[in-house]
């Protein structure tokens, strides 16, 4: 009995290892068939993990490591590896599999800035079957394939976006949105064509709309963004306002009863405080003239009358430069610099040639003051920005290197103001090969250095310049005939900082590494020319450029306010036919009755006028000095220009722009 007792026990003890022999086995059996690789979630390894686990993977799950991995390296920036990668994916792959590539293909013509081929791609997709990360990676696709152009396309995708994301996520897609939104001008955003069951778009454009009709005053855009809350309590700015627009909650008005206006009553610059300090002084006291109700804008200068010579020769270098311009057509949607009734704020005077400025800042805080209006020389400006002050400044200058202070706004006329609208003019109106004709001084370098930056921030290539002396010179070059050949040097700015790659929700496509752009031939190439000279000069380059063009030539030509002055007669104006120019819409007619108070009080002195225009809108800013700095979008149409401010809180102008047509001028339309 006793051996088959043993037996037994001993085959009881086997059971247990002969299950899990099987179990196992099982296991093993079953592995080849299926994947536990999950390729339609999230990737947070690196290329290098998944590299190794391909090498260490079956066959089975082998084609899945290759994708994360082929994932990985797109968002590493490793284009070329990732290209290999997917040629030695197999030629046999499941339909998942299929749809991935089909994503990763498309980000990596993104990467490669195939964009044309990636929307190709994208809109073959079929994005029922893609999962909550693949739909969130395909989105993100979409608004990088339309390179942050503001469509009804970009903001389509933007909202679908969104209910797939979370936390910072899904404010970076928030904050985009409402970026793309407010990209968009007014007329683009009354051609969109939504659907009826596009309610969370709708209240975008609601948003936009409220935002707009608002943003002069931070407490009736803080009240109306409230209700429009209200009226949209799902939406999902709702629950998680724009970045920017969320700062209004904390808006609080600044005092603006007790202004200083800081100002150099003597010396050379006298007669350019004078004039802005009286444009300030009227603004205050409700004295500006007033436009007809049915006057329509008539861009026409005072029959008679000379303009006095720019800052340039007449002032200065660290005064100011009224040869420059601003200016925009007024649309009527934003608030007016316009008079008001008499303000009974306090204005004190300080004579910044009497004093050191720091003990004048002393003073002014000790009176009360509560702003400061000043300085206007360039070298006090500089001294302001490196002594903070408690008290608010706008200052009638601009420092070398502009330093963001909560408290300081700059505002000034300059030359390089007026370029960088010329750039974006141009630029809206499709030229991409401009030439410049400058002075050979330093009016010009620093007109061809504002004028090239802002043309590379705007995508644009090289910027071509060609310089020319005195009149006598110009007048040896009609004289003999020779003209002005449109060719030009590339013009040495400092290159715009790297665009950023897109990072969003797990998909990241880093910016390829872009080249300095290269100078081009400019004979045959130049499309439009910026030429910044006085009246008389102007009427010597024009014919000069005339010599050289043939009538098949399509080249357009724009010129700074510097040429642009009283007393110009019908001839003269023909003779400028075709020549678009900008300058403040005070002197392009936007308010004739304005217009003709000025040039009385000035004696057709347009460099004082538009000086005088500036008094009146250093009055507006400094009534609307928190909202400047923070409300987003701020702006203000002005008589210097349609205003707004940077994130540095510099007043940017956009200008008003004329055309020479048939002996009249007329705005550019």
């Amino acid at each position: 009995m006793l051996p088959s007792i043993v037996v037994r026990s001993k085959a009881g003890r086997f059971v247990p290892v002969l299950l899990a022999a099987l179990i196992l086995a099982a296991c093993s059996s079953q592995s080849p068939q299926t994947s536990s690789v999950n390729i339609q979630g999230p990737a947070t390894g690196t290329s290098d993990y998944y590299l190794q686990q391909v090498q260490q993977s079956a066959d089975n799950s082998k084609a899945d490591w290759q994708l994360l991995a082929i994932r990985a390296l797109l968002n590493e920036g490793k284009y070329p590896q990732a290209n290999q990668q997917i040629t030695q994916l197999p030629q046999q792959l499941s339909d998942k599999q299929r749809l991935e590539l089909q994503l990763l293909n498309a980000q990596l013509r993104l990467g490669s800035q195939d964009m044309n081929g990636a929307r190709r791609l994208l809109a073959s997709l079929d994005t029922g079957a893609l999962s909550a990360d693949q739909k969130s990676r395909y989105y993100g696709l979409l608004i990088a394939a339309n390179q942050g152009a503001p469509s009804l396309d970009l903001l389509r995708a933007y909202v679908a976006q969104e209910p797939l994301l979370s936390g910072a996520d899904k404010q970076k897609n928030i904050d985009a949105t409402w970026q793309a939104l407010t990209g968009m001008t007014q007329d683009q955003v009354n051609r969109l064509v939504i659907n009826a069951d596009e309610n969370t778009l709708q209240g975008w454009i609601d948003l936009l709309s409220v935002w707009r009709a608002n943003s002069g005053d931070a407490e009736m855009l803080k009240s109306a963004v409230a209700d429009w809350q209200t009226r949209y309590p799902q939406h999902p700015a709702t629950k998680m306002l724009p970045t920017s627009l969320s700062q209004i909650q904390n808006y609080q008005h600044a005092s603006a009863s007790h202004i200083a206006l800081m100002l150099p009553l003597n010396g050379q610059a006298k007669v350019f405080a004078n004039a802005i300090q009286q444009g300030f002084n009227d603004a205050k006291n409700g004295t500006l003239a007033q436009p007809a109700p049915s006057a329509a804008p008539v861009a026409s200068a005072p029959a008679n009358g000379e303009a006095a010579a720019t800052t340039e020769t007449a002032a200065p270098a660290e005064a100011i430069s009224p040869a420059a311009i601003d200016g925009q057509a007024e649309n009527g949607t934003q608030p007016q610099a316009a008079a008001a009734p008499a303000s009974t704020a306090e204005v004190k005077v300080y004579d910044t040639s009497a004093q050191p400025l720091a003990q004048l800042m002393t003073q002014a805080q000790q009176d009360g003051a509560t702003l400061i209006v000043g300085p206007l020389l360039k070298n006090e400006v500089e001294t302001l920005a490196n002594s903070p002050s408690p008290l608010n400044i706008l200052a009638l200058n601009e420092p070398s290197q502009i330093q963001n202070h909560p408290n300081l706004c700059y505002f000034a006329l300059s030359p390089e103001d007026e370029a960088r609208d010329a750039a974006h003019h141009m630029w809206d109106q499709g030229k991409r090969s401009p030439l410049l004709l400058l002075p050979r001084s330093n009016l010009g370098d620093r007109v061809s250095k504002a004028f090239a930056q802002e043309w590379q921030k705007l995508g644009g290539a090289t910027v071509l310049q060609q310089q020319f002396g005195s009149k006598g010179e110009l007048k040896q070059g009609i004289n003999s005939g020779a003209g002005i050949s449109l060719t030009g040097t590339p013009i040495s700015a400092p290159q715009p900082e790297q665009p950023q790659g897109i990072s969003i929700a797990g998909l990241n496509i880093p910016a390829p590494q872009s080249e300095a752009p290269t100078a081009t031939s400019a004979s045959g190439s130049v499309d439009a020319v910026y030429i910044v000279a006085t009246q008389d000069e102007l009427q010597l380059i024009k014919p000069m450029i005339a010599m050289r063009l043939s009538s098949r030539n399509n080249i357009a030509l724009y010129a700074s306010s510097r040429s642009f002055q009283a007393g110009t007669g019908p001839d003269s104006r023909l003779e400028m036919e075709g020549l678009q120019f900008s300058d403040i819409p005070l002197l392009a007619g936007r308010n004739p009755a304005l217009m003709q108070q000025a040039a009385r009080t000035f004696n057709n002195d347009y460099s004082l006028v538009r000086l005088y225009a500036m008094g009146i809108d250093a009055w507006a800013l400094a009534n609307h000095f928190n909202e400047m700095r923070q409300t987003p979008g701020f702006q203000l149409e002005g008589k210097t220009g349609t205003l707004s401010a940077s994130p540095d809180c510099v007043i940017n102008r956009k200008l008003a722009w004329s055309q020479y047509r048939q002996g009249q001028i007329v705005p550019v339309q």
